[in-house]
């Protein structure tokens, strides 16, 4: 099996593209990305071709393609690869606004092939673990949550809204959002968020509190910032206390870990846990080679992970809560 990568814009897809290499049966194909330096750089690397033209990349025979380029380009390229008949893996945001998400759902649909929002915090064993007791009904009826999802600012393009969508708050919200989406099987119903740019040079939202309220009656917050030091691991802080009429159920998916302390290099984490980004990848790869059109976790899981984050911005602007359906 071929699978392409488009583009190295986002740091996530060099995990991706080793987790391809392990994988029995599966082949590196090549790396579109619009710098050739970088590109030309990480496909040595990785033992690959490089390709200054992502149609090209497409017409090599793939099965598949990892989108991760910067968030604003996800949609030509997943337009792209759906035109070709490619499945598609994209990184998540899924896009910038939701108009350009449904587009990418509708076209992978028309074309009959997958896609697949990168949510790699599904794979992780706590989350799944977590997931299992929910359904076998071990916490009783939820009630409510509290996320967190804090890491350091990645600068870049991350930090240009014309490229990313936003700051902190698209950046970190999809993620934990999407995770309490899949533990209550309802839908999000208002957002209320307080955003501020409170450490960054950049004028860009750095820091968020978002409340959220469920379809089901669930009430849930969640801490979206890039709040960490630079002494602090880039990432490496995704938590949710959940409670429920029978218990509670606490998450750290990041807790398989030693805590590492230096002179050097100050706080970091030793992790000798699980490799979700190597679960997200190899899903992916299963799912194309058993035929799939639809994928574990959806295009429109990240559409409404996304409506999330956009809410916030909007409720923030307001200063009242926002409905993800007048988006």
């Amino acid at each position: 099996m071929k699978i392409g990568i488009a583009s190295f814009a986002h740091m996530h897809a060099y995990s991706y593209a080793k987790a391809l290499i392990q994988l029995e049966g599966v082949e590196l194909a090549g790396i579109y990305d619009p710098d050739e330096q970088r590109g030309q750089k990480f496909a040595g690397i990785l033992g690959t071709s490089y390709y200054s033209n992502y149609a090209e990349l497409l017409s090599q025979g793939l099965s598949g393609i990892i989108v991760t380029s910067e968030n604003a380009n996800h949609k030509e390229h997943v337009l792209a690869a759906a035109k070709a008949g490619v499945h598609v893996l994209c990184e998540k945001p899924i896009s910038t606004n939701a108009a350009d998400a449904r587009d990418m759902i509708e076209a992978c649909k028309a074309a009959g092939v997958m896609l697949q929002t990168a949510f790699p915090v599904r794979y992780n064993r706590s989350v799944i673990r977590a997931k299992q007791m929910i359904d076998e009904g071990k916490l009783g009826r939820i009630l409510a949550m509290k996320g967190t999802n804090r890491g350091q600012n990645p600068g870049g393009w991350f930090v240009d809204p014309a490229l990313s969508g936003g700051g902190a708050v698209i950046d970190h919200t999809v993620h934990v959002a999407d995770i309490m989406r899949w533990f209550t099987g309802a839908e999000v119903k208002e957002v209320y968020a307080e955003i501020g740019q409170l450490m960054s040079a950049a004028p860009i939202d750095d820091c968020g509190i978002l409340s959220i309220e469920f379809d089901n009656g669930v009430f849930a917050t969640l801490d979206c910032s890039w709040s960490r030091n630079p002494s602090f691991p880039t990432w490496g802080d995704v938590t949710l206390e959940i409670v429920g009429t029978a218990g509670t159920l606490t998450i750290d998916a990041f807790g398989q870990k030693l805590n590492v302390f230096s002179e050097e290099r100050g706080y970091r984490h030793h992790f000798w846990g699980d490799d979700m980004d190597f679960g997200l990848v190899r899903d992916f790869v299963a799912s194309i080679a058993e035929g799939k059109t639809e994928a574990n976790v959806t295009g429109v899981d990240g559409l409404k992970a996304l409506e999330v984050a956009l809410a916030a911005y909007r409720s923030a602007e307001r200063l009242a809560a926002v409905s993800p359906a007048e988006l």
